[in-house]
């Protein structure tokens, strides 16, 4: 079992390589993957029971991870390689033409760990359910884990999820909003008004829980408290609160890093910022 010291070592290597994935291919969005590094690396690393040298896209058997904020491939391609789905090395081709690394997950070049192509915001919390009944019906004990932006949830389509899972009893689904309150144009507060997260999910019958989404330890509790929950039959959410940017004193708390590069001298700076702990590819 890690420690949360172990975890947060990885996930500062995994801020280095969203840093530089991004500084590489001149684009990309590492805002939102750097908020959402830390209980992301929980879930990799710890909490999710997978396979990455037997990984079938069917998920028979095993735990199932679907992003549904597709932008945040920077997060989600840095786990992978870190966990064992393919070589470190091919994060250097991240958004570069005939890439596996594309700027969406996609599944038509057979990357392993994407079970779900996903970028039109809101979808993927449909297919998650969708996958959760599926093993629900098949009489799995695995759980789907799916994570979202709470600036994806101004689409209504999170919500018509939010009462499938709800009338399916779907409590082996655990659903993530990286709850940073930022998104591309501004504030979410000030796009969309879409107030309490934690009231609006309570509302929709699903058990809700909030944490500290960079406090290792608060993240590996919420984890716990929400598997804890099978059996309830209702589907979980964990409002992870967190800071866009997180780790890099000029990219924190802001929305201009949701989808802009860094150059060559920012990506030096961050780097002096961020403790590699891994190797960089």
């Amino acid at each position: 079992m890690a420690t949360s010291a172990e975890l947060k070592k990885v996930s500062s290597q995994v801020r280095r390589d969203i840093v530089r994935m991004v500084a590489n291919a001149a684009s990309g969005h590492p805002g939102g993957s750097m908020s959402s590094a830390d209980f992301l690396t929980a879930l990799y690393c710890e909490v999710m029971n997978h396979d990455p040298k037997n990984w079938t896209r069917d998920g028979k058997g095993k735990d199932v991870f679907i992003l549904s904020a597709g932008h945040l491939t920077p997060v989600y391609y840095s786990l992978l390689a870190r966990t064992g789905y393919f070589p470190v090395e091919e994060l250097n081709t991240f958004r570069k033409f005939g890439t596996r690394l594309q700027g969406h997950p996609s599944v038509e070049m057979g990357l392993p760990g994407i079970t779900q192509a996903s970028g039109s915001l809101g979808q993927g919390l449909s297919a998650a359910a969708g996958v959760a009944l599926g093993k629900k019906l098949d009489k799995e004990d695995n759980f789907v884990y799916v994570m979202c932006g709470d600036g994806e949830c101004e689409e209504g389509q999170i919500w018509e999820a939010g009462m499938f899972a709800l009338h399916h009893g779907l409590d082996n689904l655990i659903a993530m909003t990286d709850w940073n309150g930022q998104q591309i144009d501004g504030t979410v507060a000030s796009v969309s008004g879409e107030g309490d997260l934690e009231l609006k999910w309570k509302a929709f019958g699903w058990n809700t829980i909030v944490a500290d989404g960079h406090d290792m330890d608060a993240i590996l509790k919420a984890f716990a408290d929400a598997k804890a929950l099978k059996g309830s039959g209702k589907p979980v959410m964990i409002l992870f609160k967190t800071d866009m940017g997180h780790g890099v004193d000029f990219m924190a708390g802001t929305c201009k890093w949701h989808g802009k590069a860094p150059s060559a001298d920012q990506c030096a700076e961050a780097m002096k910022q961020l403790e590699e702990t891994l190797g960089d590819f």
